[in-house]
């Protein structure tokens, strides 16, 4: 797809590589063997070239900068742009370069490199190795302990087979004697959200019940934000129900007969499954 490859994975928040990580013969493999190892690094070799195409052109603007004006930042960004062109060039993914914080946010995060991107590496494995792996998920393993990325194990087979069926029981029946609690698509969802720091919460009403995904961490204006920009011009307070008490007492009014509905404020911190009714005048 080359270029027009490259700039969809550079607007994204997080790269989800799927590797074939099973044996069969009657699903051909492009290359004529099975090697998650040598594909990853088929993808990460043309990432890399295109993150060393941008530290390149970084460093030649940076060197005028430097040279011209004897500027010690300019030189020290030429320094860690120049260490991170070498790191590139020995085939490693820029995620695993060392850089303080503070350093990549004032010489790297410009660039919106490839390799910087948070990763999921998906496993796509048979049936008999989606808890524990096999040998080719082992060798992925060690290839990108280095990398700080999650790895998961997924069954396609599993999940074409989980999809097929109407009634939760079933799936749950079905997981269960597979060994495990969740689908490789719930999984999935829960290890994305992990690796981007994102919570839900939750608004309820007589007409609908909506989910809204926003950064952990954030005040409850900021959450009420999301849903409409008045909500946070104009924010006065939040109902909160923690989902918790929610299922335990079955509806708002018995949440707030025992005193599970707290009333909160502009400095209110939003959880993980809050239920929230948002007061504000604008």
């Amino acid at each position: 797809m080359g270029n027009q490859f490259l700039g969809n994975i550079r607007n994204t928040d997080a790269i989800i590589h799927v590797l074939r990580c099973f044996d069969d013969p009657n699903v051909i493999h492009v290359d004529g063997s099975i090697n998650p190892v040598r594909d990853k690094e088929i993808i990460d070799t043309e990432l890399q070239l295109k993150d060393l195409d941008s530290v390149e052109k970084k460093i030649s603007r940076t060197e005028k900068q430097a040279r011209t004006g004897g500027d010690k930042e300019a030189m020290l960004g030429l320094e860690i742009l120049q260490q991170l062109k070498k790191h590139l060039e020995q085939g490693k993914n820029a995620r695993a370069f060392e850089i303080s914080k503070e350093e990549k946010e004032k010489h790297v995060d410009d660039l919106f490199l490839l390799t910087m991107k948070p990763v999921i590496y998906v496993c796509n494995v048979d049936e008999k190795s989606v808890v524990k792996g096999n040998n080719y998920t082992r060798a992925l393993e060690e290839a990108v302990k280095g990398e700080n990325a999650e790895i998961l194990f997924i069954s396609a087979a599993i999940e074409s087979e989980i999809a097929i069926m109407e009634s939760y029981e079933d799936r749950q029946m079905f997981l269960e004697d597979m060994g495990l609690h969740d689908s490789g698509v719930a999984r999935l969802i829960k290890a994305t959200y992990h690796l981007l720091n994102l919570i839900t919460y939750f608004t309820a009403g007589e007409k609908e019940v909506r989910a809204w995904t926003i950064t952990r961490g954030m005040l409850a204006p900021q959450a009420a934000g999301v849903i409409h920009t008045d909500f946070e011009k104009g924010f006065i307070r939040a109902e909160v129900i923690k989902y918790a008490d929610f299922i335990k007492y079955g509806s708002e009014a018995a949440c707030r007969d025992n005193g599970k509905l707290a009333v909160q404020g502009k400095d209110y911190v939003v959880e993980d499954g809050d239920i929230m009714h948002f007061r504000f005048n604008v």
